[in-house]
């Protein structure tokens, strides 16, 4: 144990049918667990006896080749494929979950067990039991392309975007592919961070690319609806609707960025509205965030009314930003308390 940090030694395993050099979601076995590894904290990953061909799998991995495991590493079989959260269990010495891969056939049901780690518990319900299921399944047949979670960020910035100019329209035919474009980049928003974590690609960038990314694709689609409405209306109000949605998810957006993601930090740049603490007012922040809204959209655009959707904005965007500052009140008010 270097530093109070543990030692993790990857041994063979007895009566494996598959190579440590296998694919699986674009890495091999071997060389996903020295990933999980190191990223879960261990200050050494040791590989006892490797081969030429796991050796060459592990180049520029950071993993040691030894001949025997080192004294008081943990040890784990190289065929145990272990999610990095349940890596940090085992580098503490409790036990963690895993799903030993003996033969090929085992592989669908070990990717199974990454994919839907991959799942988090602030997930809206639509966007569980949803979004995930299409999210998931895409990402599981990018995992071994070229294609990079920024990539994926930028696809799914251009479709959102690219819906936006059909609420202008009062048709509903027309406003329903609208609707869908804005679902469509809902489930593809959710592929970059699931290929970041797959492909251990994650970096400050790429959540501050994310973050944005979805902010400009909410106010594009608000000042299409306002602009569809002030025309079916022959009014200027829904333009002053509009505004105001548009400008208090811009302030909104600049808050939580300012708050939560301008120092770095460990794991998802953003995750709540809250940095000390959750309260009841976060808690209606956060649930305001979510995005299973898209779905009352599309509802609406069926009915030939996603403009009126708008009004809705109106309120409820202003209203998340006036409890982001009640939260930020009340975080510095804890911080000062605690200092």
């Amino acid at each position: 144990m270097r530093g109070g940090r543990p030692t993790l030694a990857l041994i063979a395993p007895a009566g494996a049918a598959i190579a440590p050099e296998t694919p699986m979601l674009g890495l091999a076995l071997a060389l996903r667990t020295v990933l999980a590894a190191r990223k879960s904290g261990f200050a050494r990953v040791t590989v006892v006896g490797a081969s030429p061909a796991l050796a060459a799998a592990l180049e520029g991995s950071g993993a040691e080749l030894v001949a025997e495991a080192p004294p008081g590493a943990v040890s784990l079989p190289w065929n145990v494929v272990v999610r990095t959260k349940d890596m940090r269990d085992l580098g503490r010495g409790d036990a963690a979950d895993g799903v030993p891969v003996a033969s090929p056939a085992d592989l669908p049901r070990a990717e199974d067990f990454l994919l839907k780690g991959l799942i988090k518990d602030t997930e809206g319900f639509m966007s569980r039991h949803f979004d995930r299921k299409i999210s998931l399944a895409i990402s599981r047949r990018l995992a071994g392309t070229r294609v990079t979670p920024n990539q994926m960020t930028l696809v799914a910035v251009g479709v959102g975007v690219s819906g936006a100019p059909f609420f202008l329209s009062p048709r509903p035919a027309v406003q329903v592919i609208g609707g869908f474009l804005f679902l469509l980049h809902s489930i593809l928003d959710g592929c970059d961070g699931e290929l970041a974590r797959l492909k251990f690609q994650e970096s400050r960038w790429g959540g501050v690319l994310d973050f944005w990314g979805d902010n400009v694709v909410h106010m594009a689609v608000f000042a299409a609806m306002a602009l569809g409405l002030a025309r079916a209306q022959g009014a200027a109000w829904p333009l002053l609707c509009g505004a105001a949605a548009v400008l208090a998810t811009a302030a909104s957006a600049l808050l939580v960025y300012r708050r939560t993601m301008v120092e770095p930090k460990e794991g998802p740049l953003y995750t709540s509205v809250a940095t000390h603490g959750e309260t009841s007012i976060s808690r209606i922040a956060d649930a305001l965030s979510r995005r299973d809204f898209i779905y009352l959209v599309l509802i609406m655009s069926a009915l030939g009314k996603a403009d009126w959707f708008i009004v809705l904005s109106a309120i409820a965007v202003p209203a998340f930003f006036l409890a982001v500052l009640v939260v930020a009140w009340n975080d510095r008010r804890v911080a000062r308390s605690a200092a």
